[in-house]
């Protein structure tokens, strides 16, 4: 039987999210997306949309971490506004941006 990857409680058969903890199940998968400062909260408001987005991380063309986004099921609404208001200074600052996303397979 398989184990939850955060907190190690045995996971039932088909089990999305470990019943303990709510860590989610399944094979993590990164990939980057390379956008402009004017595509930055549109791409970020999309891959949040998606739903199977875990953790969005923008970085500044040298490759330094900006913000750091914890992505959950429940993210919605208010909980969600002051990271697209960081996302929108950072857009003013930087020219180019890479975001980094971790999904569950």
């Amino acid at each position: 039987m398989a184990k939850c990857e955060k907190c190690g409680v045995e996971l039932p058969e088909g089990a999305r999210f470990c019943p303990n903890c709510g860590f989610p199940v399944g094979k993590m998968m990164k990939e980057e997306f390379k956008v402009s400062s004017e595509d930055l909260v549109k791409k970020v408001k999309d891959l949040i949309k998606e739903g199977n987005v875990t953790k969005i991380i923008v970085k500044n063309e040298e490759g330094r971490i900006l913000l750091e986004i914890p992505v959950t099921a429940g993210v919605v609404g208010t909980i969600l506004a002051p990271w697209l208001a960081a996302l929108g200074v950072i857009a003013a600052l930087a020219t180019k941006c890479t975001i980094s996303v971790e999904r569950r397979g």
